[in-house]
């Protein structure tokens, strides 16, 4: 037998409660998912997701019960976290799949764990571990996890059938956990039902993209996922674009320990062009903040890695650094992954990166004088002022902005006599 009783997340007191509170009186409530995924491969173990035979009313009664916080966050599916010591557990009641239909399912509880086991979609998340510690499998899904075998519970295509979103779930979870090639089951059946990715919700398509790309290494998931034909019917702005830029991409983070950035990784994969850019954004429903940031990167033009340090500055004055160190960032992954036996892209990588680290650490000047200055210079109000500001500001800018505020007053006073 497996037994989880020794790791640190286990021994917590706050658990010890939840248990205690859940196996009272004829009830039983076992840790589920991702905890157990995490331990038995070794990986940290963040939240504590629990299933148990009580209903939902009586473990809001339980909790009530013994002072402890209890929050309705799912009634309808049999719900509820509990807050022990600040630490929250998802605790939900066993339940059976009464209907479905491919984007949600109406579910009736259940007191029988082989029943809710199997109706979970892959076998490496349907492993339970009881108050002794011992990991309980009813599905096959230890042997997965030694292998590191990403596979669907029972039938392939009747669980995808139920939730289409588990075919972005299938690489998703291979891009973090799998290994060697993905299940040919899993693959044929994601392949069969890409089409009904169609009917889900644009938000929950981005929201297992965004997760798939913000793995350490996507590439094989994504690989897998074009060859399927289930990364075009997700992200048709991919097709002619490619993947074919991410491996270098992800060695480079590796090596400039750069923190994966699923929006750099997306742009790595479809072309910087401001109208697709925005249509995708607008179907994939992206926050404001990350259509702002890939858009950005589309309007901005490729670097030239041979400007000098001024220009360089004049240009991250005008056009801000977000842009530019998109930018920089996939044209040195690119450089990078030819560099080898090629002196010319060595030679473009160290440039490149001298202009990324000149981004990091740039700070934008500020200009002097404002509006102010010039209605106190004798401007009236109106367009004019502006006018008279930019053109200064131009200039400060031109002359790698070395004019101080008195330089620039005394040139105001030129410009307006001049006028």
């Amino acid at each position: 037998m497996t037994n989880l009783a020794d790791e640190a997340w286990f021994k917590d007191n706050s658990l010890k409660r939840a248990f205690d509170l859940l196996n009272a009186d004829g009830g039983e409530g076992r840790v589920v998912g991702g905890a157990v995924r995490n331990s038995l491969m070794g990986l940290p173990v963040s939240d504590i997701d629990m299933a148990t035979t009580l209903t939902p009313d009586v473990v809001m009664k339980r909790a009530e019960a013994a002072a402890i916080k209890a929050v309705p966050t799912g009634l309808a599916h049999g719900t509820v976290t509990l807050v022990i010591s600040g630490k929250p557990f998802e605790v939900t009641t066993l339940r059976a799949d009464v209907e479905t239909d491919g984007r949600r399912a109406k579910v009736a509880f259940s007191n029988d764990w082989r029943t809710d086991a199997e109706r979970r979609d892959l076998t490496i998340n349907a492993l339970y571990v009881d108050a002794e510690g011992e990991v309980i499998d009813l599905v096959g899904g230890l042997a997965d996890i030694e292998k590191r075998n990403i596979r669907f519970i029972g039938d392939a295509p009747t669980r995808i059938a139920e939730d289409y979103l588990r075919v972005l779930r299938f690489f998703r979870f291979f891009a973090y956990y799998g290994s060697g090639r993905p299940d040919a089951e899993g693959l044929r059946a994601s392949a069969a039902a890409r089409a009904k990715l169609k009917t889900l919700s644009a938000e929950r398509v981005w929201s297992e993209l965004r997760k798939l790309l913000s793995a350490s290494d996507p590439g094989r998931a994504l690989l897998w996922m074009r060859q399927m034909g289930v990364l075009t019917e997700i992200l048709p702005e991919s097709e002619k674009w490619g993947i074919d830029s991410i491996p270098a991409l992800i060695a480079t983070e590796v090596a400039l320990d750069w923190t994966p950035d699923p929006l750099l990784r997306l742009a790595a994969i479809v072309p910087p062009d401001v109208d697709r850019i925005g249509k995708m954004a607008a179907r994939l429903r992206l926050s404001n903040a990350d259509a702002d940031v890939l858009k950005t990167w589309a309007r901005t033009q490729p670097v030239d890695d041979e400007l000098s340090s001024a220009a360089f500055d004049r240009l991250l004055y005008r056009e801000g650094t977000s842009g530019i160190a998109m930018r920089l960032k996939l044209a040195l992954a690119v450089a990078r992954g030819k560099a080898e036996g090629d002196v010319k892209e060595m030679a473009r990588s160290a440039r490149l990166g001298k202009l990324l680290d000149h981004v990091q650490r740039w700070q934008k000047p500020s200009f002097p004088i404002s509006g102010g200055d010039v209605l106190v210079a004798g401007v009236e109000p109106g367009k004019l002022v502006g006018e008279k500001l930019s053109m200064l500001e131009k200039e400060w800018i031109d002359g790698n902005f070395r004019q101080d505020r008195a330089a620039l007053l005394a040139r105001l006073s030129d410009v307006i006599k001049d006028n």
